[in-house]
C-alpha cells in the first residue's frame, strides 16, 4: 500500500529495477554519505519508499525475508532526519539484538543521521531505569546480574529439588518466560496449563522455585534482565512526571522485528508512546519462531484493528535469494496453517535464475557431516569465500559431529553465538597496538618499511600474532589468526575506499565500528541453529539434519508448535542468496536402523516426494541427490559401510552399545578388568579437570572396548567406535599409555 497524499513521488521505475536496487546487506563497505535528503531515497524501490516518506502517524511495514526491511526503516528515519521532519535525539529505534542495534546505528551513521538512538529493549530500558532511579525509588539501583542460572541453582538447593545441568537451564527459561507474559510465581501453573507449555518438571516445582528465586534476588539486591522492563514499566506507570519526561525526549519510536515482541515489551512501548501515535512497526509474522520465550505475532496482527488508521506497506521484492530458492520459500508456507499463515507474504525474486536447491540422503548422520565437508571443500576451492558458506542445524548439540567433520576436510569455521568480535581479547589488543602506532609510529621499528595502509597493518598486526600464512588445523590459535586476518581485510578494503586514509584514520574507523558492534568479515563457514541464524544471510546455506523428528523436533506436538517448526526451516531456507543444500540421513549412527525418513515439510516440495518410486531410486530431475549415486566423478572419502558384526558370533549388531563393543552383549568377554578399573580412574580425573561429566570424555562402553582390544597403536585405537578424531587428539596419547602400562604424567593430563 503506498501513501496517498502529501509525501514525495515515486522515483522512475529505471532508478530501482532491473537489479539495480542494492540489497541491503550487500551495500559498499565503505559509501559516500549522501548529499542531501533527496539522495537518501535514491535507489529505494516504489514499496521501500513509501516506507521512508511515510513519517507521520502510525506505519505499519509487512517485510518478507530479504525484502530491505532494515534499509528500508534506516532510510525513513534518515530521510527524516536530513530533511529536518525528525530530531536525531526525538527519535528511538528498538530491536531485539546488540548486533541488529549497532548495524542499525552503523547504517545510520552512513546515511548522515548520527545520534539517533538504536538500541535493544533493554538497553533503552536499563539507561532510563539508570537515570531515574534516584529519582523515582531513591539509593543505589541494585546490581544487575548477567547469568540468572546460578541463582536458579541456589533457588533449587535451598528448596532441597536437585536440578541437573539440562533442568537448570530449562527452568530458568520458564522463569525467563513467566516474567516476559508477566506471570507472578502464584499463576504459573494455571498460565503454563493455559499457554501449553511443557513443564521440565512438576508445574508446583517450578512455580515454588520461581518464587525463591524472586526472594533471593531481593535479599542480595540483584535483579535480572526481565526486572530491568518490569521496573522500568513500574516507574512510568506509578510516576506520570517521568513518563511525562521520557515523551518529551522521545517523539518518533521505529520497533524492528515487530512479530518477536513479548506481552511485556508491548507494555513497555505503550507507555512511552502515551497517547500519542508516532509509530513504525515492521516485522513478519512468518518468521516468528521465538514464542518459547514469549514473543507473540499477535501485536503485529493486530496493528491495523488498533490504529485504524495506519499506513501499511508490504514489502514482498526479495533482493537476497535466486527465483529457486525463494520458490522453495513460498512453498513451504504455502501448506502452513493457522493465524500467521493467514497473513504470509508471497516473495517475488529480483536475482537472475540459480541453481535448484539440491537434495541429499544420507545413510547416517556422519557420513551427512563428512558429505557436507566435502562440498564445501569443493566450493572453497573453486574461490567461494568461506565467510560465505553456513551450515544450519537444528539443535546445537548437532553442531559437534558438523565441527569435526570441517576439521578433518582442513576447512575453517566459526561458531555462531561466541563472542563478539570486539569483544575478543585479541582484537582489543590489537587496535590497543594499531592505537599506540598511529600516535608513536616514528618509534615503531616494525613500519620502517611498511608503505601503505595495508602494510602499515599487517606489520603492527604480526606483533600480535598475525602471519601471511594460517596456522595449520582449527582450535583456538587459528580463531585468533582469523580475527586478526579480519582487520588486515578491512584495512585493505578501507585503503581501497578512502585513498590516502591514514593508520590514526582506520584507528578512528575501528573505534566507530566497535562502538556500532559493526564487525568485519571473518573467514570462516559458520556453523549456527536455525534460531541464530535469524537475520543473517549466506551465498551458500548446507540444511543439514532435516528429518522427521528433527525437524519438526520430536516434542513439537501441537499443532502451533509444528507451525512455528515450520516457520524455522523456512528461515533456514531465506538465508541462503544462491545455493541452498538439504540433507537429512536414514540413520543417526553407522550401522543404525534406517527408520528416519525427510521432513513432512518437504511433501510436495522435494521433487519426486509425492511419486511412487521408492527412496533407493536413482536421482530424478531437479538436483534430487542420493549421496553419491549417479555422481561417478566423486569418490565418498568414507567407504561404504557394510553392517556391524558381532566379533564373537557373527551377529549383526544394531544396538549403538553393542557397535562400539563389536560385540554381543550376552557373548563372552575377554576385557582386561585391571586396564578397565585404570581407564575409568582416569576419566574421572580428566572429567573432574574440565568440569563436565564423565561420559563426556568417553562412555563405559568406548571404554570397555578399548579394554577389550588394548590397542597397541594410534592405528588400532583410532578404528575403536567412540574414538573420534577430536578426541583421539585430546586423549589418544594418555589412553595408549595406559594401555601399555606406563604412568600419565601431570603434563600429558592436561593435554
Amino acid at each position: 500500500m503506498v501513501p496517498a497524499c502529501g509525501q514525495a513521488p515515486l522515483p522512475s521505475p529505471a532508478t530501482w529495477q532491473h537489479g539495480r536496487v542494492t540489497a541491503a546487506t550487500h551495500s559498499t563497505l565503505f559509501p559516500q554519505v549522501p548529499a542531501s535528503a533527496d539522495a537518501v531515497l535514491e535507489g529505494l524501490d516504489p514499496e521501500q519508499r513509501a516506507v521512508a516518506t511515510a513519517l507521520r502517524g502510525p506505519v505499519c511495514v509487512l517485510a518478507g525475508a530479504g525484502t530491505g526491511k532494515t534499509r528500508a526503516i534506516t532510510h525513513r528515519i534518515a530521510y527524516g532526519v536530513r530533511a529536518g521532519i525528525l530530531q536525531p535525539s526525538s527519535v528511538l529505534a528498538v530491536t531485539f539484538t546488540n548486533r541488529a542495534a549497532g548495524e542499525m546505528r552503523g547504517r545510520l551513521r552512513q546515511l548522515g543521521a548520527a545520534g539517533v538512538q538504536a538500541r535493544t529493549f533493554h538497553s533503552a530500558a536499563l539507561r532510563q531505569l539508570q537515570y531515574f532511579w534516584p529519582k523515582a525509588v531513591g539509593g543505589s539501583m541494585p546490581r544487575l546480574v548477567d547469568r540468572k542460572i546460578q541463582l536458579v541453582a541456589d533457588a533449587a538447593a535451598a528448596c532441597r529439588i536437585r536440578l541437573d545441568r539440562g533442568e537448570l537451564r530449562d527452568v530458568t527459561a520458564e522463569i525467563e518466560w513467566s516474567k516476559v507474559t508477566q506471570t507472578v510465581p502464584a499463576d504459573y501453573t494455571a498460565a503454563a496449563a493455559k499457554a501449553g507449555r511443557e513443564a521440565p518438571r512438576d508445574p508446583a516445582e517450578i512455580a515454588q522455585l520461581y518464587s525463591v528465586y524472586e526472594d533471593l534476588k531481593r535479599d542480595r539486591s540483584v535483579i535480572d534482565f526481565e526486572d530491568v522492563l518490569l521496573l522500568t514499566v513500574a516507574v512510568l506507570q506509578d510516576r506520570h512526571d517521568i513518563a511525562e519526561q521520557v515523551r518529551a525526549q522521545y517523539q518518533h519510536f521505529v520497533v524492528d522485528e515487530y512479530q518477536d515482541v513479548s506481552p511485556l515489551q508491548q507494555r513497555l512501548l505503550d507507555l512511552w508512546l502515551g497517547e500519542r501515535d508516532n509509530l513504525c512497526v515492521v516485522g513478519d509474522a512468518s518468521q516468528t519462531i521465538y514464542s518459547f520465550t514469549g514473543a507473540t505475532p499477535d501485536h503485529l496482527l493486530d496493528f491495523r484493528t488498533r490504529h485504524p488508521g495506519a499506513t501499511v506497506v508490504k514489502l514482498v521484492r526479495d533482493y537476497r535469494s535466486t527465483p529457486q530458492v525463494v520458490h522453495l520459500a513460498n512453498g513451504l508456507l504455502a501448506q502452513a496453517r493457522g493465524r500467521a499463515a493467514d497473513h504470509r507474504l508471497e516473495l517475488v525474486s529480483q536475482r537472475a535464475a540459480g541453481p535448484e536447491p539440491g537434495y541429499t540422503e544420507y545413510v547416517d548422520e556422519p557420513a551427512e557431516a563428512e558429505g557436507a565437508a566435502r562440498r564445501i571443500r569443493e566450493l572453497i576451492d573453486a574461490g567461494v569465500p568461506a565467510a560465505e558458506i553456513a551450515i544450519l542445524f537444528r539443535t546445537n548439540a548437532q553442531s559437534e559431529t558438523y565441527e569435526q567433520a570441517l576439521a578433518d576436510a582442513g576447512v575453517p569455521y566459526q561458531l555462531r553465538g561466541a563472542e563478539r568480535f570486539f569483544d575478543r581479547p585479541e582484537v582489543r589488543r590489537a587496535i590497543v597496538a594499531l592505537r599506540g602506532s598511529a600516535r608513536f609510529g616514528g618509534n615503531n621499528s616494525l613500519l620502517d618499511d611498511a608503505v601503505d595502509l595495508p602494510s602499515q597493518v599487517r606489520a603492527v598486526l604480526s606483533g600480535e600474532g598475525w602471519t601471511s600464512q594460517p596456522p595449520a588445523g582449527s582450535g583456538a590459535v587459528r580463531e585468533r589468526w582469523e580475527s586478526l586476518a579480519a582487520l588486515v581485510n578491512l584495512a585493505q578494503d578501507f585503503t581501497a575506499a578512502k585513498p590516502g586514509a591514514t593508520l590514526g584514520d582506520l584507528v578512528a574507523e575501528l573505534d566507530e565500528r566497535a562502538n556500532a558492534q559493526h564487525a568485519p568479515t571473518v573467514q570462516g563457514v559458520t556453523l549456527a541453529s536455525l534460531h541464530s541464524a535469524k537475520g543473517l544471510e549466506w551465498d551458500v546455506v548446507f540444511l543439514v539434519g532435516v528429518a522427521e523428528g528433527m525437524m519438526p523436533i520430536t516434542y513439537a506436538k501441537t499443532d502451533e508448535q509444528i507451525e512455528e517448526e515450520r516457520r524455522l526451516l523456512y528461515v533456514g531456507v531465506t538465508r541462503a542468496r544462491e545455493r541452498l543444500h538439504v540433507s537429512w540421513s536414514l540413520s543417526r549412527s553407522p550401522g543404525g536402523r534406517p527408520n528416519r525418513r525427510p521432513s513432512r515439510f518437504l511433501d510436495g516440495l522435494r521433487p519426486g516426494s509425492t511419486a511412487t518410486v521408492g527412496r533407493g531410486a536413482a536421482a530424478g530431475p531437479g538436483g534430487v541427490e542420493r549421496g553419491f549415486a549417479g555422481r561417478p566423478d566423486v569418490v565418498p572419502r568414507r567407504t561404504q559401510r557394510s553392517p556391524a558384526r558381532c566379533r564373537v558370533c557373527g551377529r549383526t549388531l544394531t544396538d549403538a552399545g553393542e557397535m562400539k563393543l563389536m560385540r554381543c552383549e550376552d557373548c563372552p568377554s575377554d576385557m582386561d578388568e585391571g586396564l578397565y578399573e585404570r581407564l575409568r580412574e582416569w576419566r574421572a580425573d580428566q572429567a573432574r579437570r574440565s568440569g563436565q561429566p564423565a561420559f563426556c570424555v568417553f562412555t563405559d562402553k568406548t571404554l570397555m572396548a578399548i579394554a577389550e582390544a588394548v590397542p597397541d597403536d594410534e592405528h588400532e585405537l583410532a578404528r575403536i567406535p567412540g574414538v573420534g578424531a577430536r578426541k583421539f587428539n585430546r586423549y589418544g596419547a594418555d589412553v595408549l599409555a595406559i594401555c601399555a602400562g606406563r604412568d600419565v604424567g601431570e603434563d600429558d593430563e592436561e593435554g
